[in-house]
């Protein structure tokens, strides 16, 4: 048996596979700021779905910044209290077998490259816009090497006031500045002026990574009222101009289990 995590800001999904080829339902809750009460959750619900079984392997993502062993957060904006904490060392407690953790959004992207939006592209790009920003670069259906992982959403897009994407379009950065949640802001104009904005950053991204395609997730992306999709397009092509042409843009496919067909793709990744 196989367990599958995606720790996010907000919300954590576990779930298992028998075969190592399928998974079952995750089980879904809230994730605990405090670091410990999230050890104990993760313990509880992974019991759940073993019922005392032996796990092979355990493998995942989680919202942060990982050392360069992938063995505990380096930062994480919205999981302060678990950084520099001990995650990989009480995982491998808890299972008694390898652990595999990786950034939730590199996961997701992962899982979207290989049976979501991005399937059957080369390099793939996934953007995530909710609580924060994030992305991956996927190539060749693997996750991208890198010395820290990848953080587009904290790229500067405002000089002046050294202000990133996030800071700008962001949920969090959404509520901050207007006092509402994201989903009960209901105008049009709002969430235009947030597309172009979003446009502007995601501009630079291609330009960087030079993408097939780009696949949009989170919960900013796909609920609505929220960014459209096709309004960003729009905006993009106005933007471009080094490029010939702007890569394929996408809304993602996987919904909230995208972490989760990232995190089995990477086991089977790793059992080769």
């Amino acid at each position: 048996m196989y367990i599958l995590f995606d720790i996010g800001g907000t919300t954590t999904r576990i779930a298992s596979s028998d075969d190592g080829l399928t998974f079952n339902d995750p089980i879904i809750d809230e994730t605990p700021q405090n670091f410990e009460e999230g050890m104990d959750l993760v313990k509880n619900i992974i019991s759940t779905l073993t019922h005392d079984k032996k796990i092979t392997s355990i493998a995942g993502g989680i919202t942060g910044v990982l050392d360069k062993d992938g063995k505990k957060l380096v930062t994480s904006p919205h999981l302060s209290q678990w950084v520099g904490k001990p995650l990989h060392e009480i995982l491998n407690k808890i299972i008694g077998a390898p652990v595999s953790i990786k950034n939730d959004t590199a996961m997701v992207g992962l899982g979207e490259a290989v049976a979501g939006g991005g399937k059957n592209h080369n390099i793939v790009v996934y953007v995530t816009v909710s609580t924060g920003i994030g992305g991956v670069r996927i190539v060749n259906g693997n996750i991208d090497i890198s010395h820290f992982g990848f953080e587009p959403g904290h790229h500067i897009v405002d000089i002046e006031n050294m202000k990133s994407l996030e800071d700008i379009v962001s949920g969090s950065a959404i509520q901050k500045k207007t006092g509402k949640h994201p989903g009960t802001i209901d105008d049009d104009e709002f969430w235009d002026k947030k597309a172009q904005q979003f446009a502007v950053g995601l501009h630079n991204i291609i330009v960087h990574w030079s993408p097939d395609i780009v696949v949009l997730g989170g919960a900013l992306m796909i609920k609505k009222p929220g960014i459209d999709v096709k309004q960003v397009e729009k905006y993009l092509k106005g933007i471009m101009k080094i490029f010939p042409e702007i890569p394929i843009i996408k809304e993602a496919e996987l919904g909230h289990i995208g972490g989760i067909h990232g995190s089995l793709e990477y086991l089977k990744q790793q059992k080769k």
